[in-house]
């Protein structure tokens, strides 16, 4: 992990905490809150998007502007997303599972990059968390959950 100090001379302190259970999650947010955070940014964990819900009502719950990589956290109720599209994936991921079905080598297959990323605001929760979202940063959204 990157050195967390880098941020400092930006007035900015960032407190990382982890989860890998729902009652670790619990306790992260107990830290948060304790802490008086200001953000909450949600790294792309597998195990994290399974309990979106649960971090996402924690974050409502205790008013933490959270922000993730992952569409669905904003679907959650999350404040916003911006990250790589995971429909896109999934269609990229069939159409490589076709070729290999086909004949072709996973090895002769090229890597490929995203190119399509979403950036989600959901502005009932921006609401809900007495944010005002300025109207450029509306207009640069592919959605605004209303």
């Amino acid at each position: 992990m990157k050195d967390v100090t880098a941020a400092a001379p930006a007035g900015v302190q960032i407190d990382v905490v982890r989860a890998s259970t729902s009652r670790e999650i619990e306790a992260a947010f107990a830290r948060l809150v304790r802490n008086r955070a200001d953000a909450l940014v949600v790294g792309g964990d597998a195990f994290l998007n399974n309990r979106r819900l649960q971090v996402t009502t924690l974050a409502t719950r205790y008013a933490i502007p959270t922000v993730s990589n992952l569409r669905e956290f904003a679907e959650a109720g999350g404040l916003m997303t911006y990250g790589t599209s995971l429909t896109e994936v999934y269609r990229q991921l069939g159409a490589y599972a076709g070729r290999i079905l086909k004949g072709n080598k996973p090895a002769d297959l090229p890597v490929v990059q995203s190119t399509k990323f979403e950036f989600v605001i959901n502005l009932i929760t921006a609401n809900a968390l007495g944010l005002d979202v300025p109207p450029p940063l509306l207009a640069r959204a592919d959605e605004v959950i209303e």
